[in-house]
């Protein structure tokens, strides 16, 4: 049981609870053997848990001496272990020592030697440049003799090193000799240009094999000469040979660049330098003959624009990728190269682009009128002309003739986005180009101009001239025969479309150029001049398509309703609509169809509700004109809610314009003795009772009933 109480003690983690339960299952479980499951043997239960609490006090016992006797043996082993540390420091401490001692007297040593080699130093290098002084003293009395035999470090190609040395040496010697050393000063010259050139000769040689210590040695050699600047052009030369005949010149460039980079920096002493003018013989050569070639050619100005402003493009995108090589401290050193370049092109480019955009937007609506037949007219507009169209319209109505001669084009708008967004395109690219091509002080200005351009080309010339055209096509109702046809409407639809397309370039490219400086409000100020005009004159053709609407509306009501329609001799009759009604009420319905096909926004809105208005108007007094018996009557009631079916999209007001002239038909139809109730009810109390006057008295029997009726 011993061993069971440990595996069952030493499981991790130990619950005692858990432990308890398994004690009191196994006695049970042993109980329970051959009798009652449900028998629980208490005396059993209590007898097993004291005899488990005495074995695990036994256990416990057991293990606290052995505990003991571990403690003891961990004493021991303790007191061992600090008495061996002990020892160990007590070597370290003699060794730290002993080393200090050693590490006082290699000190002392290397005091000795340095003193010594000090001494020597002072011993060697006066004797050294003794030697030296004297190899100089012979090398110039070589050029002092007359014979011209040098010595053969100066004859043998392997030993141009030494040679270089020398002749730099005696080069600068040379320059504080006398004048009566004239003649071997100009020896020396001579071979110092030579040696020179033969270096750099060399240098090349090494750099068609790719031997980069080698062009790093002679480098380093021709730094203290003064044709040093030879050798880093001979290098650039060599490199860029041949680098216009890509296809793509600029990543060519680029890949050159880091490519000559790398063998800058391992081979020269003074990269930066070395790079700053690999990249400005690039700029001021190799680019400038590049751009002079592709503008000098046969280009149209549009063609050259566009080429320019790639150009530029590319250039500035080369400049920002080179930017991450060392080229010194002035961070504006590629920007001023390109400025340099390009200066000379776009001086006048302003010029050019607007000329550019004039001719493009004048052959665009050129054509686009060509493809209409159509020719350009002077159109005259303002009060005379207005007032001349309304006498016509007057004088055509009264005498049934038509003199107003309006002329609709066949229902052509004269407006197509088609050439809008062709013209918006061309302008686009002009903003673009101006953003990168003109100068910052005059970048706003330029914009300012290339806007002006679009708004005379667009906005004027082609919207308002077609808003003009289709202002003067409304037509003059002069009679009842034929409903006015409007096409109007569709100006106004695509007149809007391309408004908000140049609205949405202004603000993309325009605002950009040209916002924080004196050129924005100029610009807002002449957009919102020629765009509140169209509106006015949009706003203008509005009037008048409601206008004929509501003159036709008037003239075939009072041409095509019958006295008889609301004053029928006998009942029987049909309570329908008249014919009068369904014809107007169908010609109103193809009017909100179209308002509604090519207005939006609150236009719709507005434009729907003041034709219901009107409508209203003429319908209130066309019923003002006839008498009503029981029986017409009710037809007008017929027509009424044909109206009401009608007029119920044009807003709430129109409603209820309605409505109430509903309210005032059922005056016509109720018996005398009801009429003032009638007059009481909501829709009818707020009215003038001049208004119910008049509408009581276009009752048949209002002469028979008067007393009756005029209690009301």
């Amino acid at each position: 049981m011993m061993q069971q109480y440990m595996k069952e003690l030493e499981q991790e983690p130990f619950d005692a609870e858990e432990f308890v339960e398994r004690l009191a299952w196994r006695t049970l479980a042993e109980s329970k053997n051959g009798g009652d499951e449900n028998d629980i043997n208490p005396a059993l239960l209590q007898e097993s848990f004291v005899q488990a609490i005495k074995d695990l006090n036994l256990l416990h016992e057991r293990q606290q001496k052995k505990c003991e006797k571990l403690e003891v043996a961990v004493r021991e082993d303790e007191a061992t272990f600090f008495q061996e540390i002990y020892n160990l420091l007590e070597q370290n401490k003699q060794a730290m020592e002993t080393f200090q001692e050693l590490d006082g007297k290699i000190n002392h040593v290397a005091t000795k030697v340095l003193h010594l080699g000090d001494q020597l130093d002072s011993v060697n290098g006066p004797r050294s440049r003794v030697v030296d002084a004297l190899k100089l003293m012979i090398h110039v009395t070589e050029f002092l003799s007359e014979d011209s035999v040098l010595s053969p470090i100066f004859t043998r190609p392997e030993l141009i090193d030494d040679a270089a040395d020398i002749i730099q040496k005696l080069y600068l010697i040379s320059q504080d000799l006398p004048p009566k050393f004239d003649i071997a000063k100009r020896k020396i010259e001579r071979k110092y240009s030579d040696i020179e050139k033969a270096l750099i000769e060399e240098f090349v040689m090494a750099m068609d094999n790719e031997n980069l210590n080698r062009m790093k040695e002679i480098a380093t050699v021709l730094s203290q000469f003064k044709g040093y600047s030879q050798c880093v052009d001979a290098y650039i030369d060599h490199s860029q040979v041949g680098c216009l005949s890509s296809k793509d010149v600029f990543v060519n460039f680029l890949t050159l660049c880091k490519y000559n980079n790398e063998i800058i920096q391992k081979v020269f002493s003074n990269p930066e330098q070395v790079m700053a003018k690999f990249v400005l013989n690039i700029y001021q050569l190799k680019l400038v003959e590049y751009i002079e070639q592709r503008l000098n050619s046969k280009l149209g100005t549009y063609s050259y624009l566009q080429t320019l402003y790639e150009l530029y493009s590319k250039t500035n995108q080369l400049s920002n990728d080179l930017s991450v090589f060392n080229m010194g401290n002035d961070k504006n050193y590629l920007a001023k190269l390109t400025t340099n370049i390009f200066n000379k092109y776009i001086n006048d480019y302003i010029t050019m682009e607007l000329k550019c955009l004039k001719d493009k937007c004048s052959s665009n609506l050129q054509k686009y009128y060509e493809s209409k037949n159509h020719q350009k007219k002077q159109i005259q507009s303002g009060g005379f002309q207005d007032l001349r169209r309304d006498l016509q319209a007057v004088i055509g109505t009264r005498a049934n003739i038509n003199i107003a001669q309006i002329e609709n084009y066949g229902g052509e708008t004269f407006l197509s986005e088609e050439l809008a967004i062709t013209i918006l395109q061309d302008t686009k690219h002009a903003f673009q180009r101006c953003q990168l091509l003109s100068k910052p002080t005059e970048r706003a200005g330029n914009a300012a101009q290339i806007l002006d351009r679009l708004i005379n080309s667009l906005l004027v010339e082609h919207v308002d001239y077609a808003v003009e055209i289709g202002l003067q096509a409304v037509p003059v109702v002069e009679g009842a025969k034929n409903p006015p046809i409007l096409y109007f409407f569709s100006v106004v639809h695509h007149s809007n479309n391309i408004i908000h397309l140049v609205e949405k370039q202004f603000m993309d490219l325009v605002v950009p150029l040209v916002e924080n400086t004196p050129k924005h409000n100029d610009c807002l100020q002449k957009k919102k001049f020629v765009m509140e005009d169209t509106e006015r004159k949009i706003n203008t053709g509005l009037d008048r398509c409601l206008n004929a609407i509501s003159t036709w509306v008037k003239l075939y009501l009072q041409t095509e309703q019958k006295k008889s329609d609301f004053k029928p001799e006998s009942d029987d009759f049909d309570t329908v609509a008249s014919p009068a009604c369904k014809n107007v009420i169908n010609y109103i319905n193809s009017i909100i169809k179209e308002i509604r096909a090519n207005l939006d926004g609150n236009n719709v809105t507005a434009i729907l509700q003041e034709l219901g208005i009107r409508l209203h108007r003429v319908i209130y007094d066309h019923m003002l004109q006839f008498q009503y018996n029981t029986a017409g009557a009710m037809v007008a009631i017929c027509d009424l809610n044909e109206y009401r079916h009608c007029t119920k999209v044009l807003g709430p007001l129109v409603t209820e314009l309605f409505e109430t002239l509903h309210a005032l038909c059922n005056l016509l139809l109720v018996k005398p003795e009801n009429l003032q109730q009638v007059c009481s009810e909501d829709s009818l109390v707020k009215l003038d009772r001049a208004i119910l006057h008049n509408f009581v008295q276009l009752r048949s029997d209002f002469k028979v009933q008067k007393q009756t009726i005029l209690k009301v």
